[in-house]
Protein backbone atom coordinates (compact mmCIF):
# COMPACT_ATOMS: atom_id res chain seq x y z
CA UNK A 1 0.00 0.00 0.00
CA UNK A 2 1.66 3.41 -1.47
CA UNK A 3 1.53 6.15 1.06
CA UNK A 4 -0.09 9.26 0.87
CA UNK A 5 1.42 11.87 -0.11
CA UNK A 6 0.59 15.38 1.86
CA UNK A 7 -1.36 18.25 0.18
CA UNK A 8 -0.26 20.84 -1.34
CA UNK A 9 -1.72 23.10 0.71
CA UNK A 10 0.27 21.11 3.55
CA UNK A 11 3.27 21.41 1.87
CA UNK A 12 2.97 25.24 1.67
CA UNK A 13 2.00 25.16 5.29
CA UNK A 14 4.76 23.29 6.60
CA UNK A 15 7.20 24.56 4.41
CA UNK A 16 6.21 28.11 5.76
CA UNK A 17 7.07 26.92 9.47
CA UNK A 18 10.74 26.11 9.06
CA UNK A 19 12.88 28.54 10.64
CA UNK A 20 16.69 29.33 9.73
CA UNK A 21 18.42 31.33 13.08
CA UNK A 22 21.85 31.49 11.17
CA UNK A 23 23.42 31.08 7.59
CA UNK A 24 24.77 27.97 7.53
CA UNK A 25 28.53 26.87 6.73
CA UNK A 26 29.75 27.96 3.74
CA UNK A 27 31.30 25.06 1.36
CA UNK A 28 32.97 24.57 -1.93
CA UNK A 29 30.86 26.24 -4.51
CA UNK A 30 33.49 25.18 -7.47
CA UNK A 31 32.25 25.81 -10.97
CA UNK A 32 29.35 28.27 -11.59
CA UNK A 33 25.81 26.43 -11.55
CA UNK A 34 22.07 27.46 -11.53
CA UNK A 35 20.68 26.31 -8.20
CA UNK A 36 17.22 27.89 -8.06
CA UNK A 37 16.09 29.31 -4.70
CA UNK A 38 13.61 26.66 -3.51
CA UNK A 39 9.66 27.55 -3.96
CA UNK A 40 9.06 26.10 -0.29
CA UNK A 41 11.63 28.39 1.04
CA UNK A 42 9.61 31.46 -0.57
CA UNK A 43 8.23 33.57 2.75
CA UNK A 44 4.45 34.31 3.00
CA UNK A 45 2.48 35.31 -0.62
CA UNK A 46 0.60 32.18 -0.38
CA UNK A 47 -1.87 33.35 -2.82
CA UNK A 48 0.87 34.45 -5.42
CA UNK A 49 2.44 30.38 -4.53
CA UNK A 50 -1.05 28.70 -5.16
CA UNK A 51 -1.85 30.69 -7.96
CA UNK A 52 1.43 29.07 -9.86
CA UNK A 53 0.75 25.72 -8.74
CA UNK A 54 -2.87 25.59 -10.10
CA UNK A 55 -1.17 27.00 -13.45
CA UNK A 56 1.47 23.84 -13.29
CA UNK A 57 -1.61 21.79 -12.92
CA UNK A 58 -4.09 22.89 -15.10
CA UNK A 59 -2.50 25.20 -18.56
CA UNK A 60 -6.20 25.78 -19.90
CA UNK A 61 -6.51 28.34 -17.44
CA UNK A 62 -3.90 30.69 -19.51
CA UNK A 63 -1.57 31.76 -17.47
CA UNK A 64 -0.45 33.88 -14.50
CA UNK A 65 -0.13 38.27 -13.90
CA UNK A 66 1.87 38.97 -11.14
CA UNK A 67 1.61 42.76 -9.96
CA UNK A 68 3.85 44.33 -7.45
CA UNK A 69 6.67 46.55 -6.50
CA UNK A 70 10.12 45.61 -7.35
CA UNK A 71 11.45 43.71 -4.65
CA UNK A 72 8.86 41.27 -3.46
CA UNK A 73 10.00 37.94 -5.26
CA UNK A 74 7.87 37.74 -8.22
CA UNK A 75 10.75 36.70 -10.35
CA UNK A 76 12.14 34.50 -8.00
CA UNK A 77 9.38 32.56 -7.54
CA UNK A 78 8.41 32.10 -11.15
CA UNK A 79 12.05 30.78 -11.95
CA UNK A 80 12.00 28.39 -8.53
CA UNK A 81 8.99 26.88 -10.67
CA UNK A 82 11.53 25.03 -12.23
CA UNK A 83 12.03 22.31 -9.69
CA UNK A 84 8.72 21.22 -9.47
CA UNK A 85 7.28 20.96 -13.19
CA UNK A 86 5.33 17.55 -14.00
CA UNK A 87 6.16 15.77 -17.29
CA UNK A 88 4.05 15.89 -20.71
CA UNK A 89 3.90 13.65 -23.89
CA UNK A 90 6.62 15.29 -26.61
CA UNK A 91 6.73 14.29 -30.22
CA UNK A 92 9.54 11.99 -31.26
CA UNK A 93 9.21 13.23 -34.50
CA UNK A 94 10.93 16.07 -36.37
CA UNK A 95 7.65 17.52 -37.67
CA UNK A 96 5.86 17.16 -34.46
CA UNK A 97 2.93 14.28 -34.79
CA UNK A 98 0.99 13.21 -31.95
CA UNK A 99 -1.03 10.30 -31.20
CA UNK A 100 -3.58 13.32 -30.67
CA UNK A 101 -3.43 14.36 -34.43
CA UNK A 102 -4.15 10.46 -35.79
CA UNK A 103 -7.22 10.57 -33.19
CA UNK A 104 -8.80 13.63 -35.12
CA UNK A 105 -7.62 13.71 -38.45
CA UNK A 106 -6.91 10.27 -39.38
CA UNK A 107 -3.35 9.18 -40.92
CA UNK A 108 -3.06 11.50 -43.31
CA UNK A 109 -2.83 14.19 -40.28
CA UNK A 110 0.78 12.53 -39.94
CA UNK A 111 3.69 12.00 -41.63
CA UNK A 112 4.33 8.51 -43.56
CA UNK A 113 7.12 7.25 -40.76
CA UNK A 114 4.66 8.34 -38.02
CA UNK A 115 1.69 7.37 -39.07
CA UNK A 116 3.27 3.62 -40.05
CA UNK A 117 4.69 3.98 -36.20
CA UNK A 118 1.07 4.05 -35.40
CA UNK A 119 -0.03 1.24 -37.11
CA UNK A 120 2.69 -0.93 -35.32
CA UNK A 121 1.90 -0.21 -31.91
CA UNK A 122 5.15 1.87 -31.19
CA UNK A 123 5.01 5.41 -29.48
CA UNK A 124 4.96 8.47 -31.29
CA UNK A 125 5.79 10.34 -27.98
CA UNK A 126 8.26 10.05 -24.58
CA UNK A 127 7.77 11.66 -21.45
CA UNK A 128 9.43 15.40 -20.61
CA UNK A 129 9.76 17.52 -18.05
CA UNK A 130 7.89 21.16 -18.53
CA UNK A 131 10.84 23.73 -19.05
CA UNK A 132 10.93 28.00 -18.40
CA UNK A 133 11.46 29.77 -21.44
CA UNK A 134 12.28 33.40 -20.29
CA UNK A 135 11.41 35.63 -23.19
CA UNK A 136 14.37 39.12 -22.33
CA UNK A 137 13.12 42.08 -22.71
CA UNK A 138 15.66 42.79 -25.35
CA UNK A 139 14.60 40.37 -27.42
CA UNK A 140 13.62 41.15 -31.14
CA UNK A 141 11.21 39.79 -33.15
CA UNK A 142 12.69 37.77 -35.05
CA UNK A 143 14.03 35.92 -31.81
CA UNK A 144 10.32 35.91 -30.55
CA UNK A 145 9.29 34.02 -33.28
CA UNK A 146 11.94 32.73 -35.97
CA UNK A 147 13.91 33.79 -38.52
CA UNK A 148 16.42 32.46 -41.53
CA UNK A 149 18.60 30.42 -39.89
CA UNK A 150 21.91 32.23 -41.01
CA UNK A 151 24.45 29.21 -40.48
CA UNK A 152 22.30 27.07 -43.40
CA UNK A 153 21.98 29.80 -45.31
CA UNK A 154 25.85 29.29 -45.77
CA UNK A 155 25.23 26.57 -47.09
CA UNK A 156 22.67 27.98 -49.66
CA UNK A 157 19.75 26.23 -47.94
CA UNK A 158 16.71 28.23 -46.86
CA UNK A 159 15.02 27.34 -43.92
CA UNK A 160 13.73 28.81 -40.93
CA UNK A 161 15.10 28.89 -37.57
CA UNK A 162 12.68 28.14 -34.75
CA UNK A 163 11.82 31.36 -31.88
CA UNK A 164 11.39 31.29 -28.40
CA UNK A 165 7.07 30.79 -29.06
CA UNK A 166 7.82 27.43 -30.87
CA UNK A 167 10.34 26.17 -28.18
CA UNK A 168 7.67 27.65 -25.91
CA UNK A 169 5.24 24.79 -26.88
CA UNK A 170 4.22 22.69 -24.10
CA UNK A 171 5.99 25.01 -21.55
CA UNK A 172 5.97 27.93 -19.12
CA UNK A 173 6.91 31.06 -21.05
CA UNK A 174 7.94 33.97 -18.27
CA UNK A 175 8.16 38.08 -19.31
CA UNK A 176 9.43 39.66 -16.80
CA UNK A 177 8.02 43.62 -17.08
CA UNK A 178 5.61 42.42 -19.60
CA UNK A 179 4.10 45.56 -19.69
CA UNK A 180 7.22 47.07 -21.22
CA UNK A 181 7.42 44.79 -24.45
CA UNK A 182 7.45 46.34 -27.78
CA UNK A 183 3.96 45.80 -29.44
CA UNK A 184 5.24 44.03 -32.33
CA UNK A 185 6.03 41.41 -30.12
CA UNK A 186 3.37 41.50 -27.65
CA UNK A 187 0.85 41.28 -31.07
CA UNK A 188 2.97 37.97 -31.84
CA UNK A 189 2.08 36.53 -28.78
CA UNK A 190 -1.53 37.16 -28.37
CA UNK A 191 -1.89 35.65 -31.47
CA UNK A 192 0.07 32.56 -31.26
CA UNK A 193 -1.43 32.48 -27.35
CA UNK A 194 -4.92 32.78 -29.18
CA UNK A 195 -4.36 29.88 -31.82
CA UNK A 196 -1.66 27.79 -30.18
CA UNK A 197 0.23 27.81 -33.42
CA UNK A 198 1.32 30.41 -35.93
CA UNK A 199 3.21 30.60 -39.29
CA UNK A 200 6.58 31.88 -40.03
CA UNK A 201 6.77 33.44 -43.39
CA UNK A 202 10.01 34.28 -44.50
CA UNK A 203 9.94 34.90 -48.47
CA UNK A 204 9.61 31.76 -50.25
CA UNK A 205 9.52 29.41 -47.24
CA UNK A 206 7.16 29.20 -44.30
CA UNK A 207 7.11 27.39 -41.57
CA UNK A 208 3.61 26.25 -38.38
CA UNK A 209 5.08 25.50 -35.41
CA UNK A 210 2.34 24.96 -31.95
CA UNK A 211 2.71 27.42 -29.52
CA UNK A 212 0.23 26.06 -26.55
CA UNK A 213 2.03 27.59 -23.35
CA UNK A 214 1.15 28.84 -19.91
CA UNK A 215 1.95 32.65 -20.27
CA UNK A 216 3.43 33.90 -17.22
CA UNK A 217 4.20 37.52 -16.33
CA UNK A 218 5.31 40.04 -13.92
CA UNK A 219 4.96 43.97 -13.70
CA UNK A 220 5.72 46.80 -11.46
CA UNK A 221 2.86 49.21 -12.41
CA UNK A 222 4.82 51.94 -11.72
CA UNK A 223 7.03 51.07 -14.75
CA UNK A 224 3.43 51.47 -17.13
CA UNK A 225 0.24 50.16 -17.87
CA UNK A 226 -0.22 46.50 -19.53
CA UNK A 227 -2.28 47.17 -22.75
CA UNK A 228 -5.82 45.85 -22.11
CA UNK A 229 -5.47 43.44 -24.85
CA UNK A 230 -2.61 40.82 -23.00
CA UNK A 231 -4.03 41.91 -19.77
CA UNK A 232 -6.98 39.80 -21.00
CA UNK A 233 -4.91 36.92 -21.69
CA UNK A 234 -3.79 36.14 -17.97
CA UNK A 235 -5.82 33.95 -16.44
CA UNK A 236 -5.20 34.48 -13.08
CA UNK A 237 -3.75 38.05 -11.62
CA UNK A 238 -2.07 38.57 -8.22
CA UNK A 239 -1.56 41.58 -6.13
CA UNK A 240 2.30 40.99 -4.76
CA UNK A 241 2.47 43.57 -2.37
CA UNK A 242 5.83 43.67 0.11
CA UNK A 243 5.66 40.75 3.41
CA UNK A 244 4.19 43.30 6.19
CA UNK A 245 4.67 41.54 9.23
CA UNK A 246 8.54 42.20 10.92
CA UNK A 247 8.69 38.19 11.43
CA UNK A 248 8.02 37.27 8.18
CA UNK A 249 10.17 40.08 6.70
CA UNK A 250 13.00 38.83 8.98
CA UNK A 251 12.48 35.12 8.21
CA UNK A 252 12.86 36.26 4.76
CA UNK A 253 16.29 37.42 5.39
CA UNK A 254 17.40 34.81 6.97
CA UNK A 255 16.77 32.31 3.98
CA UNK A 256 18.33 34.50 1.73
CA UNK A 257 21.55 34.68 4.04
CA UNK A 258 21.03 31.00 3.68
CA UNK A 259 21.20 30.40 0.24
CA UNK A 260 23.98 33.86 -0.78
CA UNK A 261 26.30 31.79 1.88
CA UNK A 262 25.30 28.66 0.31
CA UNK A 263 22.53 27.58 -1.76
CA UNK A 264 23.07 23.70 -2.39
CA UNK A 265 22.59 23.74 1.56
CA UNK A 266 19.09 25.49 1.38
CA UNK A 267 18.19 23.77 -1.51
CA UNK A 268 18.85 19.86 0.49
CA UNK A 269 16.89 21.68 3.43
CA UNK A 270 13.77 21.36 1.12
CA UNK A 271 14.58 18.62 -1.00
CA UNK A 272 11.90 16.28 0.45
CA UNK A 273 8.97 18.75 0.26
CA UNK A 274 10.36 20.09 -2.82
CA UNK A 275 10.25 16.24 -4.23
CA UNK A 276 6.98 15.59 -2.22
CA UNK A 277 5.04 18.24 -4.16
CA UNK A 278 6.52 17.82 -7.68
CA UNK A 279 5.05 14.34 -6.91
CA UNK A 280 1.20 16.23 -6.04
CA UNK A 281 1.89 17.82 -8.92
CA UNK A 282 2.38 15.11 -11.58
CA UNK A 283 -0.95 13.55 -9.98
CA UNK A 284 -3.39 16.44 -9.83
CA UNK A 285 -2.18 16.97 -13.62
CA UNK A 286 -3.17 13.42 -14.13
CA UNK A 287 -6.30 13.84 -12.44
CA UNK A 288 -7.36 16.79 -13.99
CA UNK A 289 -8.76 15.13 -17.30
CA UNK A 290 -11.45 13.58 -14.90
CA UNK A 291 -12.27 16.54 -12.81
CA UNK A 292 -16.12 18.27 -13.27
CA UNK A 293 -17.99 21.42 -11.54
CA UNK A 294 -20.52 20.76 -9.60
CA UNK A 295 -24.12 22.99 -10.24
CA UNK A 296 -23.75 24.73 -7.73
CA UNK A 297 -19.96 25.93 -8.26
CA UNK A 298 -21.71 26.90 -11.93
CA UNK A 299 -24.41 29.09 -10.49
CA UNK A 300 -22.50 30.74 -8.31
CA UNK A 301 -19.39 31.56 -10.53
CA UNK A 302 -21.59 32.86 -12.94
CA UNK A 303 -23.87 34.72 -10.57
CA UNK A 304 -20.50 36.77 -9.74
CA UNK A 305 -19.82 37.39 -13.48
CA UNK A 306 -22.92 38.42 -13.87
CA UNK A 307 -23.34 40.79 -10.87
CA UNK A 308 -19.43 41.93 -11.56
CA UNK A 309 -20.48 43.64 -14.97
CA UNK A 310 -17.61 41.59 -16.32
CA UNK A 311 -17.90 40.96 -20.03
CA UNK A 312 -15.06 39.27 -21.12
CA UNK A 313 -16.18 34.97 -21.41
CA UNK A 314 -12.31 34.58 -20.46
CA UNK A 315 -13.39 35.21 -16.41
CA UNK A 316 -15.82 32.49 -16.12
CA UNK A 317 -13.50 29.98 -18.09
CA UNK A 318 -10.38 31.04 -16.23
CA UNK A 319 -12.55 30.69 -12.52
CA UNK A 320 -14.06 27.60 -13.69
CA UNK A 321 -10.65 25.72 -15.00
CA UNK A 322 -8.76 27.45 -12.02
CA UNK A 323 -11.76 25.70 -9.47
CA UNK A 324 -10.91 22.28 -11.18
CA UNK A 325 -7.55 22.80 -10.35
CA UNK A 326 -7.74 23.62 -7.23
CA UNK A 327 -10.12 20.54 -6.63
CA UNK A 328 -7.37 18.12 -8.12
CA UNK A 329 -4.95 19.55 -6.13
CA UNK A 330 -6.50 18.10 -3.23
CA UNK A 331 -7.31 14.70 -4.97
CA UNK A 332 -11.42 15.52 -5.59
CA UNK A 333 -13.01 14.77 -9.14
CA UNK A 334 -15.35 17.12 -8.57
CA UNK A 335 -15.07 21.06 -7.82
CA UNK A 336 -17.44 22.60 -5.31
CA UNK A 337 -18.20 26.26 -4.03
CA UNK A 338 -15.54 26.14 -2.10
CA UNK A 339 -13.34 25.95 -4.78
CA UNK A 340 -14.95 28.82 -7.02
CA UNK A 341 -14.49 30.56 -3.86
CA UNK A 342 -11.11 30.00 -3.52
CA UNK A 343 -10.00 31.10 -6.81
CA UNK A 344 -12.74 33.69 -7.70
CA UNK A 345 -10.40 36.98 -6.57
CA UNK A 346 -7.64 35.53 -8.73
CA UNK A 347 -9.67 35.00 -12.09
CA UNK A 348 -11.91 38.04 -11.55
CA UNK A 349 -9.64 41.34 -10.51
CA UNK A 350 -8.64 43.46 -13.15
CA UNK A 351 -11.56 42.51 -15.48
CA UNK A 352 -13.79 45.04 -15.50
CA UNK A 353 -12.85 48.20 -17.34
CA UNK A 354 -14.47 52.10 -16.70
CA UNK A 355 -14.08 53.06 -20.64
CA UNK A 356 -15.64 50.11 -21.54
CA UNK A 357 -18.92 50.71 -18.99
CA UNK A 358 -19.23 55.16 -19.45
CA UNK A 359 -19.03 53.69 -23.72
CA UNK A 360 -22.02 51.20 -22.93
CA UNK A 361 -24.20 54.07 -21.59
CA UNK A 362 -23.23 56.84 -23.74
CA UNK A 363 -24.05 54.54 -26.75
CA UNK A 364 -27.04 53.28 -25.10
CA UNK A 365 -29.00 57.16 -25.63
CA UNK A 366 -28.85 56.18 -29.35
CA UNK A 367 -30.00 52.81 -28.86
CA UNK A 368 -33.17 54.39 -27.29
CA UNK A 369 -33.81 56.89 -29.37
CA UNK A 370 -33.26 54.20 -32.85
CA UNK A 371 -35.99 52.05 -30.76
CA UNK A 372 -38.53 55.03 -30.18
CA UNK A 373 -38.40 55.91 -33.78
CA UNK A 374 -38.80 52.45 -35.00
CA UNK A 375 -41.68 52.30 -32.67
CA UNK A 376 -42.91 55.62 -34.39
CA UNK A 377 -42.63 54.75 -37.56
CA UNK A 378 -42.87 51.30 -38.32
CA UNK A 379 -44.84 49.81 -35.05
CA UNK A 380 -44.53 46.09 -34.17
CA UNK A 381 -46.85 43.83 -35.00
Amino acid sequence: MTEELPSLQQLLEEASGKRFLQAVTPGDRGLAEDIRFPFLALVGQREMKMALLLALINPAMSGVLLVGPRGTGKTTAVRSLADLVPFVNRSLCQYGCLPEDIETGGMDAVCPDCAKKYGEGQPLTFPDPVRLVELPLNARLEDVVGGLDEAAAIHKRMQIKRGLLAQADQNLLYVDEVNLLPDEIVDAILDAAAQGIYTVRRGPVAATYRARFVFIGSMNPEEGRLRPQILDRFGLRLMVPGLADPGERLEAYRRVRAYLTNPKALVAAYAAETIAMRDEIQAARNLIPRVTLAPEAETAGLEMVRRLQVDSLRAEITMFEAARAHAAADGRTQATGDDVRAVAPLALRLRRSQFMVDYFKAQQAEEDEIMTLLDELIPAR
